[in-house]
């Protein structure tokens, strides 16, 4: 018996990384297939073609490919707005395949309400002059996943709890790009000049929903986090955004073998 769907007006997701060796393609490609909403926005980095590498692209990210036609060819929105890590998409903005538009970012207008999506790496201090600092940073980060998979493949064997400190650095990191840059500030103050209800980014990886106010106004900051470490959503049904932790979901079958789950 297939699972219910959950009917979502609006779903977000960001920062996948397929093609990167920590990308949690099995956990996705299930939450995608738990809803049926009305639009999906991709909201950056959903390849990473910075560590994409010919020889790894494993069945479980092709499947969540596969899974995105699929939505399309049943009738979902699809906006795919690009990224740093998929920034070479940039020059085919504006493109527009069937069901599917390629953008920098997108205004939708939500039950009266004007929401702002973006991916966010123009306000990161770490990307402006210094990419190849940046880029050599993500290359140690794919080794810390590595390890952390070597550690907890130990910790197992004796009985231990797994841990996970490539979150903990990547969070402490990302933190002192915020504080560094008021990353989350500056996103703010500029939609309140353009009149936006909601700011929505991806980028930093760390899931949020607050209030942040300016000296003009206030406005509602949103970060959809990632499929690398917390695995989060963004969903807006009936005038309202909540975020969602994978690890929260239930799945009546959640006993099967996690490899034919993901099957389209």
């Amino acid at each position: 018996m297939s699972e219910a769907k959950r009917k979502v007006k609006v779903a977000v997701i960001s920062d996948v990384h397929l093609g990167f060796v920590g990308c949690k393609a099995k956990e996705l490609n299930r939450y995608l297939k738990s809803i049926e909403p009305e639009i999906l926005v991709i909201n950056g980095d959903f390849i990473d073609i910075w560590q994409f590498r010919s020889y790894y692209f494993p069945k479980s990210h092709t499947r969540v490919i596969q899974r995105i036609f699929k939505m399309m060819s049943d009738g979902v929105k699809i906006y795919y707005l690009t990224g740093n890590h998929d920034e070479l998409l940039r020059k085919y903005s504006g493109l527009n395949l069937g069901n599917m538009e390629l953008e920098d970012k997108l205004v939708l207008d939500l039950d009266g309400k004007k929401h702002w999506f973006f991916h966010g790496d123009i306000f990161d201090v770490s990307m402006r002059g210094s990419r190849w600092l940046a880029k050599l940073g993500t290359t140690g980060y794919e080794l810390l996943i590595l390890i952390n998979k070597l550690t907890n493949l130990i910790l197992e064997f004796f009985g231990r709890e797994r841990t996970d400190f490539s979150q903990r650095v990547k969070v402490a990191t990302k933190r002192g790009i915020k504080r560094l840059g008021n990353y989350e500030l500056t996103a703010a103050e500029i939609a309140v000049d353009n009149g936006y209800d909601f700011v929505i980014n991806g980028h930093i990886h760390i899931p949020e929903i607050k209030t942040i106010e300016t000296d003009k106004g206030s406005v509602q900051y949103l970060n959809s986090g990632d499929w690398v470490e917390n695995m989060t959503s963004l969903e807006y049904n009936e005038g309202e955004w909540k975020l969602v932790w994978y690890k929260d979901l239930i799945f009546p079958n959640n006993w099967l073998n996690v490899e034919l789950s993901d099957l389209p």
